[in-house]
């Protein structure tokens, strides 16, 4: 789907508040609350984004983030298939470079990241992981989508 000005403009107001009323998001970008209203439709319908309410993790009891990298033999689509269905697994790429695919994971605590690990381990497929382990986190940005 191509996106135009208007449909970035909307996004990037989406971004900013989630929340905003129709009526107020339709003036910043131009049109009416009806018109905006199918705009932001579309968008969702296409796939193009989706308004979600982010959390802070570490404010509902998790207290370990990090990310894995998971090094792999063979094709990865059925390794990524059953790392999908993992739900402590936040966020899972594939990847070039040292490693195959990415997690990012929320746990609460470092025994629940090592019961996660292992799991990860004794996926058919693969070779190996290594666990970069969050200190802090410094930058959390949901901008780039419009740009």
């Amino acid at each position: 789907m191509q996106i135009d000005e208007t449909d970035r403009a909307i996004i990037e107001q989406l971004q900013r508040d989630g929340r905003v009323p129709y009526t107020r998001l339709g003036s910043a970008v131009g049109l009416s609350e009806a018109a905006t209203r199918q705009r932001v439709q579309r968008l969702i319908d296409a796939g193009v984004m989706q308004v979600v309410a982010v959390t802070n993790p570490l404010s509902h009891g998790k207290r370990r983030m990090a990310m894995i990298g998971v090094r792999t033999e063979g094709p990865t689509d059925d390794i990524a298939k059953t790392l999908q269905g993992m739900r402590d697994i936040d966020y899972l790429v594939v990847s070039a470079g040292s490693f195959d695919l990415m997690a990012e994971v929320v746990v609460a605590d470092d025994g629940a990241l090592l019961d996660l690990t292992n799991r990860i381990r004794s996926v058919p497929g693969v070779r190996s992981t290594e666990t970069f382990i969050y200190l802090d986190l410094v930058k959390q940005t949901f901008t780039w989508g419009a740009h």
